[in-house]
């Protein structure tokens, strides 16, 4: 199979058009279709559906296609491994990540790595822990870099433990006090972000048995905050979604203090590439 037309193939369907896709690409929208018919007419069998709404996967599609990303992850590697065999040090790394590490760690850490190797491309895929974790099954990124849940098929590389504090707006009782217990949120109106799914909130809540009422949730900490300091609520995060952002909040810290740590992981059935080996070594000076 011919990995340029998988890439197109795969460059199609991440912006659901091939319109789309041939115009980030260069090439003609009939020879995007062109290049996706001769991969269909080389497994036999419709991949993608094609109509007004764009394109999407047909039902033999989604059978086929972790294999077709994992084919287009091998054919990366092996080209950037006789890349470097050949005294050249060029790829590409894809990193998947929660949006306050993208904002607080990795700029400084990418500026760095740009200056020592300027052949190689850094690109940040932001989302939430499970989204980022069907990511790497998918084989969509290299490593990601979030909080540290167990999970028997990544390794595991700690990088620093990131203190939890309830977030209360200036006004809220709990805003004058040094510590409370994690069991003072239950009843409390809440505002849980993560779609309302924040695994490492979730995982202290259930941990103490906490039922908070709640009443709103969000995508992204960062609305949540504002949310916060309009008196609509109370939350749960960790230091790092709070830093490099002027915030009208109180964080009070738990007894006993609570924390998650923040890491790397790597999805065992995927050969790391030269460049993310790398960028990795990069992050563990910078973070460790």
């Amino acid at each position: 199979m011919d990995s340029l037309k998988v890439n197109v193939l795969i460059k199609a369907l991440e912006m659901g058009s091939m319109t789309a896709a041939a115009e980030d690409l260069g090439y003609t929208t009939s020879g995007v279709s062109q290049m996706i018919t001769s991969i269909e007419n080389e497994l036999g069998f419709p991949v993608v559906t094609r109509g007004r709404g764009g394109v999407s996967l047909t039902k033999a599609g989604e059978k086929v296609y972790p294999a077709i990303l994992s084919y287009s992850h091998a054919d990366s590697v092996i080209r950037q491994i006789a890349s470097e065999v050949n005294g050249l040090v060029n790829g590409q790394v894809i990193i998947g990540t929660f949006s306050s590490i993208a904002a607080n760690w990795l700029p400084s850490i990418i500026r760095n790595f740009k200056q020592d190797y300027p052949g190689i491309e850094v690109s940040l895929v932001e989302g939430i822990h499970d989204e980022i974790d069907r990511w790497m099954d998918e084989s969509r990124m290299d490593f990601c870099m979030y909080s540290y849940s167990e999970n028997p098929d990544m390794d595991w590389i700690p990088l620093a433990d990131d203190p939890m504090y309830a977030v209360v707006y200036p006004e809220h009782p709990f805003s004058s006090r040094e510590a409370i217990s994690p069991e003072e949120l239950n009843g409390q109106p809440f505002i849980m972000p993560g779609r309302g799914n924040d695994r490492d909130v979730v995982d202290l809540l259930n941990r103490f048995g906490i039922h908070p009422d709640t009443r709103y949730s969000t995508l992204e900490n960062y609305s949540a905050l504002s949310m916060i300091e309009a008196g609509l609520g109370i939350s749960v995060m960790n230091e790092l979604i709070t830093e490099g952002r002027l915030n009208h909040v109180v964080l009070v810290p738990f007894d006993p203090p609570q924390s998650i740590t923040m890491g790397i992981a790597i999805p065992k059935k995927n050969e790391l590439s030269p460049s993310a080996h790398k960028f990795i070594e990069y992050i563990k000076r910078t973070l460790q």
